[in-house]
This record gives C-alpha cells, sequence and structure tokens, in this order.
C-alpha cells in the first residue's frame, strides 16, 4: 500500500496540531505501508530517515494567507505524479485541491482538525475561501476522518455516511525528573503556571494574561510555551499586555525541553477560544499536571470533572478557577487516556485506508451492503 500525504508542514519537530498528529501516527503504520509525506522546505532541517517514510520537501512562500495554498497545490501535483494507492489530506485548505487527485483516479481520504475559518488571524476573504475548500474537501473525499465527533455531526447525511471519529492520541509520559530547562528560564519546580501553543489570537493567550494579572502578587510564574508562525505582532501585542509582570515566553520547545515544563508545572491551563481536538490538553494530562481547560467541545471529548473547566473567553471566571486551583495543595492526577492510544488509533487509520482502496470509501461500501448509513455512522460516533 503506497499513500501520499499532503496538508502538514511536516516532521519532525515542527509546531502544530497537525504535525504532531502526523508525526505521532505515520511512523506507526505497519510495514505494508509506505509513506510519501510533502513537507514544507522552509519549515524542516535535515532529520534521520524513518522505517517506511520518504519526504519530499517543496517550495513554499512565507506570505501569510498564500503560504499554505501555494504548497498543497505543489504538494497535489506531487501526489498525482507519484501514482500512489491513495492520498491522505489533512485539514480543509489543502482540501481544495481534492478534485485534481480524483480526476486523476486516485482515492482521496480527508482528516478534517478544525474549521480554520473560525480562528480570529484570518480576514473576511481568507475565511470565506477556506469556507469553500470545506465545502469542496468533504465532498471530494472518498472517507472522512474527524478528530471531533461533534464537528462531524454538524454536516449532511452525505458527508457524515462517509465519516468516522478517530481522535487523536498521545503518548504515556518518561518518568523524569530532570530540571535542567527550568534553570535556564529561571523557573522552579511547582511554582510556574504552563501554557502551551503557537502564538496566535485563537488559542486566548491574551485572555489568560488578563485574568492571571487579577491573582494576588504572590501568583505563580505565567509561562507561555510556542512559537510564532509568520507574523510577530501578536507576540508583541501579548509581551504589552503582560508588562512588567513575570511571564516567561518560552518559544516553541521540542519534545525533552517540554516535557520538563509539563512534569514540574503547578497548572497547565488552556485557555483556547476554539479547538479542533487539543493534543497539548493530552499531553498535559499524560504528564499527570493539574490542568484547567476551556469549556469548548473539543475539551469535553476527555470529561474532565467540572472543576477543571472555565467558561470560554470570559477573564473573570478563569481568574476565579484559577485562584481556586492554586489556593489547594497540588493534587496527583492520574488520568484515563485508554481512548487516546497512538497505536489503536493508527491501526484504525489502516482499516478506513483499506476500505476506501478497496471499495471506492465507506458509503459505497455500505451502500453496496444494504446497511443503514445513518445507524452506522451513530453506533460508530
Amino acid at each position: 500500500m503506497n499513500i501520499c500525504v499532503i496538508g502538514t508542514r511536516g516532521f519532525p519537530g515542527v509546531q502544530g496540531g497537525v504535525e504532531k498528529h502526523c508525526e505521532n501516527l505515520y511512523p506507526r503504520l505497519p510495514a505494508e505501508v509506505r509513506t510519501v509525506v510533502c513537507r514544507r522546505r522552509a519549515y524542516v532541517q535535515a532529520s534521520p530517515p524513518l522505517p517506511g517514510i520518504e519526504f519530499v520537501d517543496l517550495p513554499s512562500t512565507r506570505i501569510k494567507g498564500w503560504e499554505a495554498a501555494f504548497h498543497s497545490f505543489l504538494a497535489t501535483l506531487a501526489a498525482i505524479r507519484r501514482r500512489p494507492d491513495l492520498v491522505h489530506v489533512h485539514n480543509i485548505g489543502p482540501g481544495i485541491f481534492s478534485p485534481l487527485v480524483r480526476l486523476a483516479g486516485i482515492p482521496v481520504v480527508l482528516t478534517f482538525h478544525s474549521p480554520n475559518y473560525e480562528h480570529q488571524k484570518w480576514g473576511w476573504l481568507a475565511r470565506r475561501l477556506l469556507k469553500l475548500s470545506e465545502y469542496v474537501a468533504l465532498r471530494a473525499a472518498n472517507a472522512v476522518v474527524f478528530v471531533n465527533p461533534v464537528q462531524m455531526q454538524k454536516y449532511d447525511g452525505a458527508v457524515r455516511r462517509k465519516s468516522q471519529f478517530i481522535p487523536n492520541g498521545v503518548q504515556a509520559a518518561e518518568p523524569d525528573e530532570a530540571t535542567d530547562w527550568l534553570g535556564r528560564f529561571g523557573l522552579e519546580a511547582d511554582k510556574y503556571i504552563l501554557a502551551v501553543g503557537r502564538i496566535t489570537p485563537e488559542k486566548g493567550f491574551g485572555l489568560l494574561i488578563d485574568a492571571w494579572r487579577r491573582l494576588p502578587s504572590d501568583r505563580p510564574v505565567l509561562v507561555i510555551a510556542g512559537g510564532v508562525d509568520n507574523d510577530d505582532g501578536h507576540l508583541r501585542e501579548l509581551k504589552a499586555r503582560a508588562g512588567d509582570a513575570p511571564v516567561v515566553f518560552a518559544g516553541h520547545l521540542t519534545e525533552g525541553p517540554l516535557a520538563q515544563l509539563y512534569r514540574h508545572a503547578r497548572l497547565f491551563v488552556l485557555s483556547s477560544r476554539n479547538e479542533g481536538f487539543p493534543l497539548v490538553l493530552l499531553e498535559a494530562m499524560a504528564a499527570g499536571c493539574d490542568v484547567l481547560a476551556s469549556d469548548l467541545p473539543a475539551t469535553r471529548l476527555v470529561d474532565l470533572p467540572p472543576e477543571d473547566y472555565f467558561r470560554s473567553d470570559e477573564p473573570d471566571d478563569l481568574a476565579a478557577k484559577l485562584q481556586q486551583k492554586l489556593s489547594r495543595t497540588k493534587p496527583v492526577r492520574i488520568y484515563d487516556l485508554k481512548a487516546f492510544d497512538w497505536d489503536a488509533i493508527a491501526a484504525r487509520t489502516v482499516a478506513v485506508y483499506r476500505e476506501v482502496i478497496r471499495t471506492g470509501g465507506p458509503e459505497k461500501s455500505r451502500a453496496g451492503q444494504g446497511a443503514d448509513p445513518a445507524s452506522t455512522c451513530s453506533s460508530r460516533c
């Protein structure tokens, strides 16, 4: 089985939820699957070979709004030229070119990570183009994988009949008591609050800074770990918002340093205004962090108790919940994460590949068997 992957900046070590998803998924596919991953040359560095994976590094502009479209078009052409058994497209923006793949006689699997048009960083025109991409991608795909079942239920029966929910996953945290990276940032174990994510408006870091500043003066240090994509204007805005308060902007960190920050944080906070499925929340839980998350459909998928949520985009409620959490002794948290095992997720993904290659997609297969598509989707989702 030969597949080609488009829609990711690349991996290993590239910032982003889609990138981390791909980095964990594709090395776990069985040996029978040969994977070609189209990466954006500007984001990747020389990396050791991974068994069963070939990287094709293509050029891309760094112009906001055009970068993904330009690269996705080149990646689509590269995929068609290679004539794989299947093309796996990640997210709706790159999916706008899926009809070209289908016209070439190659089936398409789409993974819907998030409705990107909801992100504040996009202007009116970009949002309209992303909505168009969503429409085209969902209808051109032979099968659709949603990482969020709530998102899947928003679409009509034609989309749901060829869709299924396969969540993001998380690796078990390795026990490690090292603190050398804490020292580099001037931090002490259990004396800082951690937030992780790309520096973009939808991650709600400004909201978190505002709420954190309302805490008493003996509050823990706030650490925001994440890098900037193309425009550092929002980072400058966040630094101005923090003023002279002790906020550490740690930048994009690789797995080792980030694991230390998770391991020794007093509290992990996810302040996002919208999410597809937040991998960073799963990572914090795997590390045993006490967590506080914005109340969103995506964060409800992990089924935390009520005290672990605050009302989304409400700084007063976030400040109150922060104070409640910090007023108590740091708890020992052990979470049930069996549903988010990457090996099981890889196996389910390969099952989708096999069905699409064999039949042309779940919808066609179930129709041929006389099954009730709506009941099949309902029982699985």
